[in-house]
Formats: C-alpha cells, structure tokens, sequence
C-alpha cells in the first residue's frame, strides 16, 4: 500500500512536468526574440562606429585642407603666382581692347577686305590678340599648367625630405586625408584664380569699352572657366604623381615640366609623322585619296594630349562660328547653312573633350593616391 508521502509525490510530479514543459516553450519563444535583439544591437554597435570613424575622415581632412590652403595663402609661391595671373590679366586686357579697336578702325576706313564681325563682341575679349600681345585664352593655356605643377610639385617630397610627413601620419587621422587635402587645396586654389582672372578680364571690357554681355555669352565664359579649371588640375595631379613617386622636387618639377613640352610641342609633331606615314600626302594623287584619312588620324592622335583636347574644346566654346571639330570635304560644305552654332550645339562637339580631361585627371591623381598609400613612410 503506497504511503501518503509518495502519494504526494506523485501528485507533485504533473506539476513539476508542466512548469518545465511552460519554462521550455517561454525559453524557447524567448530565444529568437533574444537573438533578434543582439543582431540589432550589433548592427546599432556597427552603424555608430562607422558614423564616428566617417566624422573623424572629415575633420581630419577638413583640418588638412584648411591647413594646406592657409599655406599656400601664407607662402611666398602665392605672391609669385599672383604676380603673373595679374600681369597676364591686365596685359590680355590691353591686348583684347587695343585688338578691337584696331579692327573697328580698319573696317570703318575700309582698310580690311573682310568686315569685322561685331557680334559676339564681348567673347572677343577673350579671343582677340594686338599690339603683339597674345590674348587670354593663349595666356591661360600656356600660363595655367605652369601654376598647377608649381602648386604639386613639392607636396608629397618636399614633405619627406623636411620629416614633417612622419610627423603627420603619426597623428589620429587617415593616411588618405593628408594627399586628398593637399589635391583639394591647391584645386580650391586654382579655381578661385582661374574664375577671378576670367571675371575680372569680362569686368574690364564692359567699364573700358562699354561692351553688354548676352546670356549666352556668360553661358559660354562660365564652361570655357570650367574647362580651365580641370586643364590646370589634370597638370596639378600629374605634378603630384611625380612627386609621390620622386624623392627630390627637382627632380618631379624637370619631369613635370619635361611632360608638358612633350604634350604642347612634340605630340603634335609626332601625330604628322604617323600620319604622314600611314597616308602619304606628297603627290596629288595621294592628296586627292589620304587628305581626310590623313587630317583625321592626325586629329586623333593629337587627342590623346590634353593640351590639345584643351585647346579645341575652348575654340569651339568661344567660337560659335566653329561648327565641326573634324576635317570637313569640300561636298559636305556645299548646301550647308552659314550661322553661328547655339550653345547646346557647340557643347554636343566638346563634351568628349570634357570625360577625356576628366578621365586623365581622375587616372592620374588614382595613380598617385594608390602609391602614396603603398609607401612605407620612415623617420629619417
């Protein structure tokens, strides 16, 4: 006969048996939400220490940025180059005016056998040339790629051989933030010199000469600026490469400016060659069948320069009168309506030109940033 003891120990067990079974199923509805919780709060976790690495990148580039601008504000490279952007300005002024006037006059006294085209007025001040005086847009494109490897062909080096860049990536900042800052310094810094030359040149012509320009004309000084500007940071970037992977700044100056003779002068003379060579024009029989296969080669082949993407993109600009950028026959002229070209027309030739200087910048500065990020960078 069983006793009252384990009677009750019987009677105690369903309870004992439900209460497991009602913890197991709360544990068990409880588990997910739990694990839930903890991914949310390593996403949360995760999500903030990106936030706070992302605002310290900033801050450390912005500190860099303002500290390379202050330099270069500070230094005396600046007052050099400020000499000559306002020597170039004032004498492309004098030179545009003097060219106009003389132009008015000769077409008044029928000193000219062509009439002077008075329309546009206002880009002539850009374009025209006297008193043997070159006019802005050959100033600036000889001028400006010269400030762009002053600005760059010191920055990396320069920084080595003093010790100050060990220094640097020793602080709390990101390794990328000091060549990223010193690129968008000296970019800053040529874009507010390049639109206050080309401000101050349309300034000039309007209170001398009293010449009103249309909207379609600032439309044009505007792109033709912006041009500019990536014309002289493509020669900012290639004077950083050379000074990444340099280790004197004489060294990546010769080479920088070695560069831009090569481009300016010689790319052109060895695009005739080849030309010439592919498709000889020296009797009439060959003019007659290579001259437009030989013209577009060469045109090519020039292409690949950036002084020359350059300087086509800004004929074509501030000249509404150029309506093509490649050879045209004698049969494709015939029937074609003379005018000027709008400028959605002219921007529909030279937007190439525009990804090309843009695509040449972007792979040389890359170049640059990838090297100076390989470098093991020692105390001396």
């Amino acid at each position: 006969m069983p006793s009252l003891e384990n009677t009750a120990e019987e009677r105690k067990t369903p309870e004992k048996t439900a209460g497991a079974v009602s913890s197991a199923k709360e544990a068990s509805a409880s588990g997910p939400d739990k694990w839930k919780d903890t991914a949310a709060f390593e996403a949360a976790g995760k999500k903030k220490v990106s936030e706070e690495r992302r605002e310290v990148r900033y801050h450390s580039l912005d500190a860099l940025y303002r500290k390379e601008l202050a330099d270069h504000i500070c230094g005396k490279r600046f007052v050099i180059i400020l000499i000559i952007v306002a020597a170039m300005t004032i004498a492309s002024v004098y030179g545009a005016l003097s060219g106009i006037k003389a132009g008015l006059q000769a077409a008044a006294s029928g000193g000219s056998n062509e009439p002077f085209d008075t329309t546009f007025m206002f880009l002539k001040l850009y374009t025209t040339s006297g008193n043997s005086i070159p006019s802005y847009m050959s100033l600036i494109a000889l001028i400006g790629p010269f400030i762009g490897l002053i600005l760059g062909f010191d920055a990396i080096n320069s920084e080595k051989n003093n010790g100050t860049l060990n220094r640097l990536v020793s602080q709390p900042i990101y390794r990328d933030s000091i060549i990223v800052g010193k690129f968008l310094a000296s970019a800053t810094l040529i874009t507010v010199m390049v639109f206050a030359t080309g401000i101050a040149v349309g300034a000039a012509g309007f209170l001398f000469s009293g010449i009103k320009p249309s909207g379609e004309e600032i439309m044009r000084v505007l792109i033709y600026l912006i041009y500019t500007v990536i014309y002289i940071c493509f020669w900012l970037s290639m004077s950083m490469l050379f000074s990444v992977f340099t280790r004197h700044a004489a060294t990546s100056a010769l080479a920088s400016i070695a560069l831009w003779l090569f481009f300016a002068i010689f790319m052109s003379l060895l695009a005739g060659i080849i030309a010439d060579a592919a498709y000889p024009v020296q009797t009439e029989y060959q003019q007659l069948y290579n001259a437009m296969k030989n013209a577009n080669l060469n045109a090519g082949l020039n292409r690949v320069s950036p002084y020359y993407l350059y300087s086509e993109a800004a004929s074509i600009i501030m000249n509404p009168v150029a309506r093509a950028i490649n050879a045209i026959s004698y049969a494709q002229l015939v029937g074609a309506i003379t005018g000027y070209l709008p400028l959605s027309q002219s921007m529909l030739l030279v937007w190439p030109h525009l990804v090309g200087l843009l695509a040449l910048t972007f792979v040389a500065f890359e170049i640059s940033y990838v090297g100076f990020m390989r470098q093991e960078i020692r105390s001396s």
